[in-house]
């Protein structure tokens, strides 16, 4: 390739751009990937719930399982931008940085190049020169040879001719030799520069050329590699996000979901009572006859219909439509087991607001003394009025509780005693069916109808009496703790996870279950926190 300078030019610059138009792909290809997290996050953002702290929304596992893959696919788009910002850093920037000192290396080649064959042009032409100007004075010597001849032989020529042309061909001699001597030695250097040329300086250029190019493609492989390492970093990571959403598919769970709409949605009422028969032929048949078979006459134990009507229809708006009204701040809107709810929500609220203030008079206090101490720290009477603001909000936060509590009282205080519904249900079966429950009663008033644990300080000499008299229930199965229960409320029964009781009374419709330990210990425990085996024919006995 001695004499294809040209063409490796060429090449070389087409290399070059090779190289830079790879690192536009790269270039692009970052631009996607960023756009790509970029989508993804505003994808997340758009879907992901904005709860506020007062949002009471029911976490059902199919909501919950969609915020877990919301979560993972945020965490996705994040490896996508680490697979962009590696690609920058490890390919793209590295391009750059290679291209811009192949362009200054392969210049300065060229350059070396260059002046090597401008140099041997240089000699070439000295080398010319002089063997046009040895060919002249040839000539030129011939001709005054010719004409020295010439005058040599003319017999009319006058000596002094004769000598002056003999002297002429002397001088045109002695030229032609030393223009010999000259062309000779041009010749000579231009031969040796030549040979150096082609065999000692064009092939060293060629070799740093070659070894440009070929670091060129080894940087372009690892370039190629780490384009690829890139993506196969974060695959680890990646796929750990879509495992996290597979589990938090199979998370799911239908009859918990099903569970936390019928905890968020029960009343606490029992379902309407049958309608009286209320017989108006009793004036009639009286008047055909005083000794015919009718119903006394009590005045005092008539039903008034509009009555009876209205207490029905206090009851059935609870499965139909939802009236209208104003929230109240006791929630005296809401049925008795929504109400308990919000009440029992707000005492704790009121009660967490209250260790707040509790801790921040703590230490308004402690820094109190302190500055009593060490009065070059600070000023004592400085702390007083914030002092006394966190006390006076101690107080009314006390006052709000102690408000909050009496209202929860009420509600949980009109819970009738469970031994009067056990044996009105027993006497009179039509009028009281589907309006039992472990933890509800049987009132007159609709309003005062709840559901909660059995509340044992409303009657306690009663409710104990009644247990002391009765036997104990049957066993109509067992029951297996899925989750811990504290069991703090009055009438409940702690357990621990994994813990196995005997049942003694189903669930009837309001989540709770009565249960026994082995000790003979006896309470109720959330219907959804344990897996419940029945026995065959335990309802029959």
């Amino acid at each position: 390739l001695k004499d294809q300078f040209d063409n490796l030019d060429k090449h070389t610059q087409w290399g070059i751009d090779f190289l830079e138009k790879y690192a536009k792909f790269v270039k692009e290809r970052i631009e996607i990937e960023q756009n790509y997290a970029k989508q993804l996050r505003n994808l997340v953002k758009k879907y992901c719930p904005k709860r506020s702290p007062k949002d009471e929304e029911p976490r059902f596992t199919s909501c919950i399982a969609f915020f877990n893959i919301l979560n993972e696919l945020n965490d996705y788009a994040g490896q996508r931008e680490v697979v962009a910002e590696e690609m920058g850093h490890r390919v793209y920037g590295e391009l750059m940085r290679y291209s811009h000192d192949l362009k200054t290396e392969r210049k300065m080649h060229l350059q070396e190049g260059r002046k090597a064959q401008q140099y041997l042009d240089m000699c070439w032409k000295q080398m010319d020169n002089s063997k046009k100007k040895f060919e002249r004075e040839c000539r030129e010597a011939e001709k005054a040879q010719q004409s020295y001849e010439r005058l040599d032989n003319d017999t009319n020529a006058t000596k002094a001719d004769v000598e002056k042309a003999k002297q002429q061909l002397n001088l045109r001699t002695h030229m032609a030799d030393e223009n010999k001597n000259e062309y000779a030695a041009q010749l000579q250097n231009f031969n040796g520069e030549q040979h150096k040329h082609y065999y000692i300086v064009i092939p060293q250029i060629y070799k740093q050329l070659q070894e440009m190019d070929e670091r060129r493609t080894v940087k372009l492989s690892e370039c190629y590699k780490g384009f690829a390492d890139s993506e196969r970093k974060v695959i680890p990571i990646i796929s750990k996000c879509l495992e996290g959403m597979i589990l938090a598919a199979k998370s799911v769970d239908e009859h918990r979901d099903s569970q936390l709409v019928i905890d968020c949605f029960k009343s606490g009422f029992e379902p309407p009572g049958d309608f009286p028969f209320e017989d108006y032929s009793q004036n009639i048949y009286r008047t055909i006859s005083d000794g015919t078979i009718s119903t006394p006459k009590q005045e005092g134990m008539r039903i008034d219909s509009k009555t009876t009507v209205g207490k029905a229809k206090g009851k059935l708006w609870l499965f139909g439509k939802k009236p209208k009204g104003p929230a109240l701040e006791d929630f005296s809107h809401l049925p008795p087991e929504q109400r308990r709810k919000k009440l029992q929500q707000r005492i704790d609220e009121l009660n967490r607001e209250l260790q707040k203030e509790t801790d921040q008079k703590d230490a308004l206090i402690k820094m109190k003394d302190v500055y009593e101490k060490n009065p070059q720290m600070g000023d004592p009477g400085s702390l007083q009025p914030k002092l006394t603001e966190t006390m006076s909000n101690m107080d009314r936060l006390r006052m709000e509780i102690h408000k909050n509590e009496a209202w929860l009282s009420e509600v949980e205080g009109k819970v009738a005693a469970r031994s009067d519904r056990r044996h009105s249900s027993d006497i009179n079966h039509l009028v009281t069916q589907g309006r039992e429950s472990p933890e509800g009663s049987y009132t007159d008033d609709a309003n005062q109808e709840v559901r909660g644990p059995p509340q044992q300080h409303a009657h306690p000499n009663e409710f104990d009496d009644e247990f002391e008299d009765d036997d104990p229930l049957p066993a109509i199965g067992h029951c297996k703790a899925i989750y811990p229960f504290d069991g703090h409320n009055e009438g409940t029964l702690a357990m621990k996870e994994g813990e196995i009781l005997y049942i003694i009374e189903e669930d009837k419709g309001d989540g709770w279950t009565r249960a026994r330990r082995h000790n003979g210990e006896e309470g109720y425990v959330p219907t959804s926190y344990i897996d419940v085996t029945l026995e065959k024919n335990s309802k029959g006995a």
